[in-house]
Protein backbone atom coordinates (compact mmCIF):
# COMPACT_ATOMS: atom_id res chain seq x y z
CA UNK A 1 0.00 0.00 0.00
CA UNK A 2 2.80 2.11 0.71
CA UNK A 3 4.59 1.66 -2.38
CA UNK A 4 1.71 2.17 -4.22
CA UNK A 5 1.22 5.42 -2.09
CA UNK A 6 4.75 6.55 -3.36
CA UNK A 7 4.22 5.54 -6.92
CA UNK A 8 1.11 7.21 -7.41
CA UNK A 9 -1.01 3.82 -8.51
CA UNK A 10 -2.80 4.09 -4.98
CA UNK A 11 -5.35 6.47 -6.88
CA UNK A 12 -5.59 3.77 -10.00
CA UNK A 13 -6.79 1.61 -7.31
CA UNK A 14 -8.88 3.50 -5.71
CA UNK A 15 -10.60 4.40 -9.01
CA UNK A 16 -12.02 0.89 -9.72
CA UNK A 17 -15.21 -0.38 -8.37
CA UNK A 18 -13.46 -2.88 -5.68
CA UNK A 19 -14.25 -2.54 -2.36
CA UNK A 20 -11.62 -1.91 0.45
CA UNK A 21 -12.29 -5.76 1.73
CA UNK A 22 -11.32 -6.94 -2.11
CA UNK A 23 -8.53 -4.58 -2.04
CA UNK A 24 -7.27 -5.79 0.70
CA UNK A 25 -7.80 -9.23 0.31
CA UNK A 26 -6.12 -9.40 -3.43
CA UNK A 27 -3.10 -8.18 -1.70
CA UNK A 28 -3.11 -11.13 1.28
CA UNK A 29 -4.04 -14.05 -1.13
CA UNK A 30 -1.30 -14.19 -3.37
CA UNK A 31 1.33 -14.19 -0.10
CA UNK A 32 -0.10 -17.56 1.48
CA UNK A 33 1.03 -20.14 -0.99
CA UNK A 34 4.41 -18.57 -0.89
CA UNK A 35 3.90 -19.11 3.01
CA UNK A 36 3.03 -22.82 2.69
CA UNK A 37 6.07 -23.26 0.30
CA UNK A 38 8.13 -21.72 3.21
CA UNK A 39 6.82 -24.04 6.41
CA UNK A 40 6.79 -26.71 3.28
CA UNK A 41 10.80 -26.09 2.72
CA UNK A 42 11.47 -25.46 7.01
CA UNK A 43 9.43 -28.67 8.01
CA UNK A 44 11.23 -30.67 5.17
CA UNK A 45 14.77 -29.37 6.52
CA UNK A 46 13.41 -29.57 10.39
CA UNK A 47 12.91 -33.93 9.14
CA UNK A 48 15.65 -34.42 7.04
CA UNK A 49 18.52 -32.28 7.84
CA UNK A 50 18.19 -31.54 11.96
CA UNK A 51 16.03 -35.27 12.07
CA UNK A 52 13.55 -33.17 14.14
CA UNK A 53 10.76 -36.16 14.48
CA UNK A 54 6.85 -35.97 13.70
CA UNK A 55 4.68 -37.68 15.99
CA UNK A 56 1.79 -35.55 15.31
CA UNK A 57 -0.24 -35.20 12.03
CA UNK A 58 1.06 -32.85 9.36
CA UNK A 59 -2.19 -32.50 7.83
CA UNK A 60 -3.52 -30.97 11.26
CA UNK A 61 -0.39 -28.94 10.98
CA UNK A 62 -1.17 -28.07 7.61
CA UNK A 63 -4.28 -26.60 8.81
CA UNK A 64 -3.29 -24.22 11.60
CA UNK A 65 -0.44 -22.71 8.80
CA UNK A 66 -2.67 -20.57 6.61
CA UNK A 67 -4.33 -19.39 9.25
CA UNK A 68 -0.94 -17.93 10.76
CA UNK A 69 0.15 -16.72 7.74
CA UNK A 70 -2.99 -14.93 6.94
CA UNK A 71 -3.06 -12.89 10.50
CA UNK A 72 0.73 -12.27 9.54
CA UNK A 73 -0.35 -10.86 6.09
CA UNK A 74 -3.25 -9.19 8.06
CA UNK A 75 -1.02 -7.21 10.71
CA UNK A 76 1.35 -6.44 7.56
CA UNK A 77 -1.30 -4.56 5.28
CA UNK A 78 -3.37 -2.79 8.45
CA UNK A 79 0.11 -1.79 8.83
CA UNK A 80 1.20 -0.52 5.25
CA UNK A 81 -2.51 1.27 5.50
CA UNK A 82 -1.34 3.23 8.54
CA UNK A 83 2.13 4.16 7.41
CA UNK A 84 2.77 7.04 4.78
CA UNK A 85 6.29 5.81 3.32
CA UNK A 86 8.05 3.15 3.06
CA UNK A 87 9.97 4.06 5.87
CA UNK A 88 7.60 4.09 8.59
CA UNK A 89 5.85 0.59 7.11
CA UNK A 90 9.60 0.04 7.87
CA UNK A 91 9.73 0.99 11.55
CA UNK A 92 6.19 -0.51 12.23
CA UNK A 93 7.63 -4.21 11.47
CA UNK A 94 9.39 -3.63 14.77
CA UNK A 95 6.28 -5.29 16.26
CA UNK A 96 7.34 -8.21 15.19
CA UNK A 97 10.47 -8.34 18.21
CA UNK A 98 8.25 -8.35 21.05
CA UNK A 99 5.90 -11.28 19.87
CA UNK A 100 8.88 -12.74 18.74
CA UNK A 101 10.21 -12.16 22.53
CA UNK A 102 6.51 -12.66 24.42
CA UNK A 103 5.82 -15.75 22.79
CA UNK A 104 7.64 -18.07 23.64
CA UNK A 105 9.84 -18.51 20.81
CA UNK A 106 12.42 -17.44 22.76
CA UNK A 107 11.83 -17.43 26.81
CA UNK A 108 9.54 -20.19 28.19
CA UNK A 109 6.26 -18.53 28.00
CA UNK A 110 5.19 -19.73 31.32
CA UNK A 111 8.53 -18.73 33.22
CA UNK A 112 7.21 -14.98 32.33
CA UNK A 113 5.59 -12.00 34.35
CA UNK A 114 1.97 -12.63 34.43
CA UNK A 115 1.67 -8.95 32.22
CA UNK A 116 3.91 -10.69 29.92
CA UNK A 117 1.61 -13.51 29.28
CA UNK A 118 -1.29 -11.93 28.61
CA UNK A 119 0.03 -9.79 26.39
CA UNK A 120 1.65 -12.63 24.72
CA UNK A 121 -1.96 -14.61 24.84
CA UNK A 122 -3.01 -11.78 22.65
CA UNK A 123 -0.47 -12.54 19.70
CA UNK A 124 -0.72 -15.36 16.76
CA UNK A 125 2.59 -16.85 17.35
CA UNK A 126 2.05 -17.74 20.79
CA UNK A 127 -0.66 -20.15 19.81
CA UNK A 128 0.71 -20.82 16.84
CA UNK A 129 3.96 -22.12 18.38
CA UNK A 130 1.72 -24.48 20.80
CA UNK A 131 -0.21 -25.93 17.38
CA UNK A 132 3.88 -26.62 16.16
CA UNK A 133 5.49 -28.26 19.07
CA UNK A 134 2.09 -30.12 20.17
CA UNK A 135 1.86 -31.87 16.29
CA UNK A 136 5.71 -32.32 16.05
CA UNK A 137 6.82 -33.44 19.26
CA UNK A 138 3.70 -34.87 21.16
CA UNK A 139 0.77 -35.51 18.83
CA UNK A 140 -1.96 -33.43 19.67
CA UNK A 141 -4.50 -34.03 17.70
CA UNK A 142 -7.81 -31.95 16.59
CA UNK A 143 -8.46 -30.65 20.09
CA UNK A 144 -5.67 -28.72 20.52
CA UNK A 145 -6.00 -27.68 16.67
CA UNK A 146 -9.42 -25.48 17.51
CA UNK A 147 -8.23 -24.23 20.87
CA UNK A 148 -5.27 -22.70 19.06
CA UNK A 149 -7.35 -21.93 16.16
CA UNK A 150 -9.82 -19.32 17.29
CA UNK A 151 -7.48 -16.90 19.27
CA UNK A 152 -5.56 -16.44 15.49
CA UNK A 153 -9.01 -16.37 14.36
CA UNK A 154 -10.07 -12.96 16.77
CA UNK A 155 -6.57 -11.79 15.92
CA UNK A 156 -7.26 -11.86 12.15
CA UNK A 157 -10.67 -10.55 13.03
CA UNK A 158 -9.41 -7.65 14.58
CA UNK A 159 -6.52 -6.33 12.68
CA UNK A 160 -8.50 -6.55 9.79
CA UNK A 161 -11.35 -4.70 11.16
CA UNK A 162 -8.92 -2.06 11.72
CA UNK A 163 -7.15 -2.28 8.55
CA UNK A 164 -10.61 -1.82 6.91
CA UNK A 165 -11.47 1.65 8.83
CA UNK A 166 -8.25 2.97 8.19
CA UNK A 167 -8.03 2.15 4.30
CA UNK A 168 -11.76 3.85 4.15
CA UNK A 169 -10.42 6.52 5.69
CA UNK A 170 -8.25 6.69 3.02
CA UNK A 171 -10.50 6.25 0.38
CA UNK A 172 -12.54 10.02 1.63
Amino acid sequence: MTRERECGTFEQLLATPATPLEVITGKIVPYIPIGLIQVTLILLAARWVFDVPMHGSILLLYSVVPLFICANLALGITFSSIARNQLQAMQMTFFFLPSMLLSGFIFPFRGMPEWAQMVGSVLPLTHFLVQVRGSMLKGNGLEMVCEQAWPILLFIGVVLAVGLKIFRRTLD
